[in-house]
This record gives C-alpha cells, sequence and structure tokens, in this order.
C-alpha cells in the first residue's frame, strides 16, 4: 500500500485522461482531460498537479497488444514514464490497459449521452477505469 494518493493517467496523443484515488487508495475520481501541448509543458503541468494533490504513485496505462506483447504504444509509456518520474520524483507503474478506453465508450454509449460530449469523457473514464482495476487488485 503506498502513502498517498495515486494519479491514473490514460496516456493519449492529444490528451492525458487523468483520475485520482482517495487518500486511503479505495476510490477513483476523475480529473478534468489535459489536452497536450508539448513535452515539456505535458510534464510540468503533470508535476504540479502530482505536488498539489499529495500523489505518491502515478500508475499508467500500459497499452498492451490483445496477445500481450509490447508494441510502439508500450514504449512510448515507458519513455514518457521515465521522463515523468526523473521531472517528479514520483514512482511510475505501468498497469495493463487493454480494453479500457473500450470499456468506457461501451459505458458512455449506454449512459445515451451524446456523441460530442462521449468524446470529451472517454479519456476521464478511460483513466478512472485503470485506477479502478489497480486499487481492486490491491484487494484481493
Amino acid at each position: 500500500m503506498t502513502e498517498g494518493r495515486i494519479l491514473a493517467l490514460d496516456l493519449g496523443k492529444r490528451r492525458i485522461g487523468l483520475a485520482l484515488s482517495d487518500e486511503l487508495g479505495i476510490t477513483a475520481q476523475g480529473l478534468e482531460t489535459l489536452q497536450r501541448t508539448n513535452l515539456r509543458e505535458d510534464l510540468a503541468r503533470l508535476a504540479k498537479l502530482a505536488s498539489g494533490h499529495n500523489v505518491s504513485l502515478i500508475l499508467m496505462g500500459n497499452p498492451l497488444h490483445m496477445s500481450g506483447h509490447e508494441g510502439r504504444g508500450a514504449a512510448h509509456a515507458r519513455e514518457f514514464g521515465a521522463r515523468l518520474e526523473a521531472v517528479t520524483g514520483i514512482p511510475i507503474q505501468l498497469w495493463d490497459e487493454r480494453l479500457t478506453t473500450v470499456q468506457a465508450q461501451r459505458v458512455l454509449r449506454e449512459s445515451g449521452i451524446s456523441i460530442e460530449k462521449r468524446a470529451k469523457a472517454v479519456d476521464r473514464l478511460a483513466a478512472v477505469i485503470l485506477l479502478e482495476s489497480y486499487l481492486d487488485s490491491r484487494l484481493s
């Protein structure tokens, strides 16, 4: 168990979905999606966010292929995570994110909200699902 909050990232090319645990590491709350600009600014904004919320672990989605093998996306996530850890000093953990975006899209589609609102919410919900998966695994 970590002391402090866990910040989950659903890393995309244009946006980063964000979710934050409570202090006890039981619940996950979605945060406003971060619109990406450039690497330096993205890292600085994430560092500020982590610092402001007493984050002790950053959980990043690891986009594995359905076979479980790593591809280009997993290498990119690992590299981004290493840079973020260097900037923040907070440990990074990669977590299997297979199907989180698909699950988020299904939940949003079933909720009946418009396509435009779904597009804005999918990254945040994917980060929440990722974090919930991690939190649930610690309880079993």
